[in-house]
């Protein structure tokens, strides 16, 4: 049913735009097509893949409440939506029941309204070990945006953050969040569009996934971290975001490394085409760290004097 409400939309907001926008006479060629169009296509071309495997599935079919029980609300729908609440008490968060070894993990938000400084919701897997990895969607609320923070954790070390301005309002309406991972590279996808791209290179001696991890969410106070110092104004509260699309498109793996089926052509996001973006998608995030992209790790030189070994691959 997400699928084909999906399509219908993608499809009416496509001829809509065609016909009220002149295309200029470069835009029969791929390469020439300006951000909308690439857009489209980028997305369009990725939603058809995970659309094989859809399927509806309530919140406890794949997932359990991990703490602020009493801050998890069921909204209907057949259980596949469900809303975290923060207030002055206590913030709350969900994870799912299995570890997954690789996938195309995907989950639609919609994020709190209102003045929401310091107010923290996130999208992540995580591999809860010693040294763990890790790959974040964090939203730090703010009092007129909301701004997306992605990090990568590898074998206990982070600080990669980028941080992205968002081309529409998050709190309107929702969209999807998307992590490819497979054993050639991560890519962070908004509703299909590719934003950001961790490549596999072990060879360099770069850390790469290569634990298990949890899919989780969470609502918490960021005060102090994600705000600059700027308390949360609770009289905007309580905060609420809410979550749907449980169904898991996962390798289960439950061992501290991942298991070797994980990487097979089993699962078809382990398949050629998922090993790179193709032409289309890199335009598209070419187009998105261009516009969009506020702050990158790999261009922070206070930090790194010299661009740590993934960056200079890119």
């Amino acid at each position: 049913m997400v699928c084909i409400q999906e399509m219908n939309i993608y499809f009416f907001l496509f001829f809509i735009y065609i016909f009220t926008k002149k295309i200029t006479s470069q835009a029969g060629n791929i390469f020439h097509m300006d951000f909308p169009i690439l857009c489209f296509f980028s997305s369009l071309f990725l939603f058809f893949d995970f659309c094989r495997g859809e399927g509806v599935a309530s919140f406890h079919q794949n997932f359990d409440v991990s703490w602020g029980h009493d801050h998890v609300l069921a909204l209907g729908h057949g259980g596949t939506r469900i809303q975290l609440t923060m207030d002055e008490h206590s913030g709350c968060g969900i994870m799912s029941k299995l570890k997954y070894g690789s996938g195309f993990f995907r989950m639609r938000l919609k994020l709190p309204k209102r003045d929401s400084t310091a107010v923290v919701t996130t999208y992540y897997l995580h591999s809860h070990t010693p040294l763990h990895d890790e790959v974040d969607f964090e939203f730090l609320g703010g009092s007129k945006k909301t701004i997306l923070q992605t990090n990568v954790y590898t074998n206990g070390v982070g600080s990669r953050e980028q941080r992205i301005h968002l081309w529409f309002d998050p709190t309107l309406d929702f969209h999807s969040y998307s992590i490819l991972w497979n054993h050639y590279q991560l890519v962070f996808y908004i509703d299909n569009i590719p934003i950001r791209v961790f490549k596999n290179n072990t060879r360099l001696g770069v850390g790469y996934p290569t634990q298990g991890m949890i899919i989780e969410g969470t609502l918490w106070n960021g005060e102090g971290w994600a705000s600059n110092g700027k308390p949360i104004n609770w009289r905007e509260g309580p905060f609420k975001a809410i979550y749907e699309g449980f169904k898991i498109e996962g390798c289960p793996s439950e061992g501290p490394i991942i298991s070797q089926e994980c990487e097979t052509s089993k699962y078809w996001w382990n398949g050629e085409k998922f090993r790179q973006l193709d032409p289309v998608q890199q335009r598209a995030y070419e187009n998105v760290r261009r516009k969009y992209v506020n702050y990158d790790y790999c261009n922070d030189r206070w930090r790194y004097p010299e661009a740590p070994l993934e960056c200079q691959e890119q």
